[in-house]
């Protein structure tokens, strides 16, 4: 079996899981655009120092803004889009394929998609940088780096999280370490916005130095390799490919350590655990005592569980722990603004809210015994809710207090939890009826963040469309903190916690009608085959 055999495979499936889904149809082409659009915003972006004849220019922006992409891939997958595992690593653990043409098939098929195409699209703005400053050779330079740059996002993203998720199944060993792999993983993305908010204010100098120290890393190499043959430095160009191909290399030996232990499986022998008391009743035992003996107390205590337990959900909460700390304080820090970042904190209650836009999806065919049962509506979903608020209030508490130690105003803590609730409800108004209507299946992977064809297009787009939602609802909100200052500092909770209730209570009542009305179609939805 060739590296083109997969390649087959991965278009096939792509086109299977498109027919008959109008949906799917809709939002693959809406993604298709949005895609092309960015791709000629980041060829126009990097083709302006080549058009100005700025030599220096050139050095600063290619290298940096690689930087960029690759981080991107990086962390996208994580945060909004998932990794597309229409191929399945699992799927072939019964088949006599040498780990190497596994590995070569799966990483051929990873760059046939619309991302890897807009990756590349927009990346040639480099090569037309290079052609106008250096000429044919410095164009052919600068090409071969783009493809190399372009292999290395893959490599980078397949890797990592492949790595992620392996760690992620472990409950108990494993959690500190996956706690720690998160913060290291998210640090880096905060740190890339702060530097970017911080550049009206930046010591240009400053950021030249950076750009030339990044141009020797593996992030920037690749496409820095152009300006160099521009400015005659024809002996940096084969030591830069040596960095990139190396790195290429060991990420991709990296992915096949951790894609080799998932296939395998890691079966964990705990002893049980002593239950006190278990001659109490069965609810009892499943309920925890704070919580109603009723089905939304039982529903509660359920998803209380599963969010911890799950890797997928574990890996949305840990994603968003991390992000929604350390935004707010990196964005606070690079702007040198004493105020409070409202505006960023309604994103961050936001961000959250999207962790349910596809709920459903988590369980596939489980949530046949809730269908069974026939659950209503407005109590399945206000269960669902109570559960995931379990770990976002104590979330939305520390960035509060720490937003308001930033700044150096603890007095705003309060209302800056108000615009953290404000954000998290108005993005449930958007994310719960789109969960009933737009949920999609989810591919049965040890991966937490793989996603079936077409999936991560639906995924990024129903993210983005609650996080606009929820800023365009929320904009009387921020425009009272910006206008008000001090006067917000006593109307932020209050008002802030009207408003986030008053859009739970909207999305609640308006998804539970819809969803006493579709279980059988939301069930067959989730629970289609891959």
């Amino acid at each position: 079996m060739s590296v083109r055999h997969f390649v087959r495979l991965k278009l096939r499936l792509t086109a299977n899981g498109l027919r008959g889904q109008s949906w799917r149809v809709a939002l693959f082409v809406l993604g298709a655009v949005l895609a092309a659009i960015a791709a000629v915003g980041g060829y126009a972006a990097f083709s302006v120092a080549g058009l100005l004849g700025e030599e220096r220019a050139a050095e600063v922006v290619l290298p940096l803004g690689g930087a960029v992409v690759v981080l991107g891939w990086l962390f996208l997958p994580l945060v909004f889009f998932g990794v597309d595992e229409s191929l399945d690593p699992a799927r072939f653990a019964l088949l006599p394929l040498p780990r190497r043409t596994l590995i070569g098939g799966l990483f051929a098929a990873s760059l046939v998609g619309v991302p890897a195409v807009a990756t590349f699209a927009g990346t040639l703005g480099m090569v037309h940088s290079a052609a106008r400053l250096g000429g044919p050779a410095a164009a052919l330079v600068q090409l071969v780096g783009v493809l190399t740059g372009l292999l290395l996002c893959a490599a980078l993203s397949r890797s990592v999280t492949s790595a992620f998720a392996t760690a992620l199944r472990s409950r108990r060993a494993r959690d500190l370490a996956t706690v720690l792999l998160a913060v290291t993983a998210a640090l880096l993305g905060p740190l890339q916005l702060a530097a970017l908010a911080g550049a009206e204010r930046a010591d240009w100098g400053g950021v030249a130095r950076v750009a030339d120290v990044v141009a020797w890393t593996p992030l920037g190499a690749p496409y820095s390799m152009g300006p160099d043959v521009v400015a005659g430095r024809w002996w940096a160009v084969p030591v830069k490919l040596a960095i990139v191909l190396i790195s290429i290399g060991l990420l991709l030996r990296w992915w096949a350590a951790t894609l080799e232990r998932a296939m395998l499986g890691t079966a964990g022998k705990g002893r049980a655990r002593q239950r006190s008391a278990a001659d109490r009743p069965p609810v009892e035992q499943l309920v925890p005592r704070w919580l109603p003996a009723t089905r939304f107390g039982a529903l509660t205590a359920r998803e209380l569980r599963y969010w911890w337990r799950e890797s997928r959900r574990r890996a949305s909460l840990i994603t968003f722990s991390v992000i929604g700390v350390f935004l707010p304080v990196m964005l606070t820090v690079s702007s040198g603004s004493g105020g409070l970042p409202t505006g960023m904190l309604v994103f961050v209650g936001a961000l959250a809210a999207v962790s349910l836009a596809n709920q459903f999806g988590f369980e596939g065919s489980a949530y046949a015994a809730n269908v069974v049962a026939g659950v209503p509506g407005r109590v399945e979903l206000a269960s669902r809710i109570a559960g995931f608020s379990a770990y976002a209030g104590p979330a939305f508490v520390t960035i509060a207090v720490v937003a308001g130690i930033v700044t150096n105003r603890p007095a705003a803590i309060p209302a800056a939890f108000g615009a953290l609730v404000a954000g998290y409800g108005m993005a449930l108004a958007v994310v719960l009826p789109m969960s009933v209507r737009a949920a999609y299946a989810l591919p049965e992977t040890a991966n937490p963040f793989a996603m079936s064809s077409g999936g991560g297009t639906a995924k990024g787009l129903l993210s983005f469309a609650a996080l606009i939602a929820a800023a365009l609802a929320t904009l009387p909100l921020q425009l009272g903190a910006h206008f008000f200052d001090d006067v917000w500092l006593w109307l932020g909770l209050p008002v802030g916690i009207a408003y986030g209730s008053a859009g739970f209570l909207l999305g609640l009542r308006l998804a539970g009608r819809s969803l006493d009305r579709r279980m059988p179609e939301l069930l067959a939805t989730v629970s289609a085959a891959q």
